[in-house]
């Protein structure tokens, strides 16, 4: 590549990316210096720097992206206006089917607390990717800080920094961060509340405040409201932490549990109250739905009983089951340690669960991450002090580099800093560009291939498909102006009416 002094270089993902790895290189030493210096609080406030730095690299793509993001970004956006009526179709024009998520009209295929903030982040500083991307960003931030308090209050500060590192740097919460994944910024939401309630569990099972019971059910309920019930693995975390504390009788226990779980039910069920009520057709549909993932394979996502062991190899780097099965072999060893049975079966009953149900996504298990980054934690630092001991040393030392080069390795190919990326590509130029076209709800722009796309950048109603001759006319006497992408293969009978606009944009390859 031939760069020179080129302005197209200097504004490059390649550019970007050479900038954001050793900004991030330079605050990782400096962190690492302060740890050293046992100045923890301050290693990790340059960790969350650098992560900030690399999230922003990821959240400036220019463009939505295909799976899931650009349906969460476009209800979303509908929310702006309707925060109580979620919308995929803002202005149907079309027979359509309720059951179709990808295509309908009200939308409670998802919970709302993402969509929601995502909304009001698009209100405060306008309609744009970076800000619908934003709130990810800052969660995905504050968790490593979450991280570090989880691991240093149940273990020590340095375990707990080292978990916050692998958290920092872990590639596929990096890419869920930008939308780059499926299901994306609704699973970060949720990784962020799950691991929030079990940091207020953490402190509630220490201090025996009941502020900190009552955040953690806040946390809960927050969490069901981002993706629903496998929020409920904190129970069993807080009962086990409570326990290995060891400070409350039975009596107490069990009213504190209470008082946990009408919390959660009060900050959640409300909105499944509304939504059944003000969207009954919809709303039990999806439930319905929901419960289908556990026996069938849906829309092409079944997987062998094996995906997820496979898969943490590749999220989380290859020796990840070395810390996975010693930290399950120490508990076994120890079955009264509590509390790190509580970390394993944050990992384990989802892990179990997921692997059972025939419809299967990588980031199902996202919400376990920081057990599994506790569990490395906990695993490095025990080798670090007995390595020397082993027959072969040196395969010690080999351990304890590759637990931290691997994620780093992997984090590097989600995140591609130094790829030839087109952040600004045409078809969404020319979608912004439309957006100033003079167009009212009553126009329909038809055959266009990524209709979700047009509708979040134009505010025009979009379908992919041009309609029967019948559906055309019944438009026009409607009052509907109609719009069609000339895509260089339309019919003559569409090509000869006058009353419909053609017009020419490029399409995503």
């Amino acid at each position: 590549m031939d760069i020179g002094l080129s302005g197209a270089f200097w504004w490059s993902n390649q550019f970007q990316g050479i900038v954001a790895v050793l900004l991030c290189a330079a605050l990782g030493w400096f962190s690492w210096k302060k740890y050293t210096q046992g100045k923890y609080n301050e290693a990790v406030g340059l960790l969350m720097l650098g992560a900030i730095v690399l999230r922003l690299l990821v959240i400036s793509d220019g463009y939505l992206n295909e799976w899931d993001e650009r349906y969460h970004a476009l209800v979303a956006k509908n929310m702006i206006d309707h925060p109580f009526t979620p919308m995929l179709y803002a202005h149907p024009v079309l027979p359509y089917d309720f059951k179709e998520w990808s295509a309908n009209h009200i939308w409670v295929h998802k919970q709302p607390v993402p969509l929601w903030s995502m909304a009001l982040a698009m209100k405060i500083f306008g309609v744009s990717e970076m800000a619908l991307r934003l709130p990810s960003l800052l969660l995905t931030v504050m968790g490593i800080g979450i991280t570090y308090l989880i691991g240093a209050n149940l273990f020590d500060r340095k375990r707990g920094y080292l978990a916050a590192f692998l958290f920092a740097i872990n590639g596929l919460i990096i890419e869920m961060t930008g939308g780059r994944a499926a299901t994306d910024h609704i699973d970060v939401f949720f990784l962020f509340f799950v691991e929030l309630a079990v940091l207020w569990s953490v402190l509630f099972a220490r201090r025996e405040q009941v502020i900190y019971n009552v955040l953690a059910g806040v946390a809960i309920g927050l969490a069901i409201l981002c993706k629903w019930l496998p929020a409920l693995i904190v129970l069993p975390v807080w009962l086990l932490l409570v326990l290995d504390a060891g400070r409350l009788s039975k009596r107490d226990v069990v009213k504190h549990f209470v008082v946990l779980c009408f919390t959660v039910f009060v900050v959640a069920y409300p909105w499944q109250w509304y939504i059944h009520h003000a969207f009954p057709q919809e709303a039990a549909w999806e439930s319905k739905f929901n419960m289908m993932h556990i026996t069938q394979g849906l829309e092409g996502h079944a997987q062998p009983f094996y995906f997820f062991i496979d898969k943490i190899r590749i999220n989380y780097g290859e020796l990840i089951y070395l810390p996975l099965l010693w930290f399950g072999w120490m508990c076994i060893k120890d079955y009264r340690n509590y509390k790190r049975l509580a970390i394993l079966i944050w990992f384990l009953v989802p892990f179990l669960f997921f692997s059972f149900a025939a419809t299967k996504m990588q980031a199902y298990l996202l919400f376990t991450a920081p057990a599994l980054f506790l569990m490395t934690a906990d695993f490095w630092f025990v080798l670090a002090a007995q390595y020397h001991r082993m027959r072969y040393p040196w395969l010690g030392k080999l351990v304890l580099v590759l637990l931290l080069a691997l994620p780093f390795r992997y984090m590097l190919e989600r995140v591609k800093p130094f790829d030839n990326r087109d952040k600004n590509p045409a078809w969404v130029t020319d979608l912004k560009k439309l957006k100033n076209e003079p167009a009212g709800k009553n126009v329909v722009l038809l055959n266009y291939p990524r209709p979700v796309e047009a509708m979040f950048y134009t505010g025009i109603t979009t379908y992919p498909f041009i309609p029967g001759r019948q559906q055309l006319d019944s438009l026009k006497q409607q009052g509907y102006i109609l719009w069609v992408n000339d895509n260089g293969a339309l019919e003559a009978q569409i090509t000869a009416d006058a009353a419909i606009r053609k017009i020419k944009l490029n399409t995503p390859l």
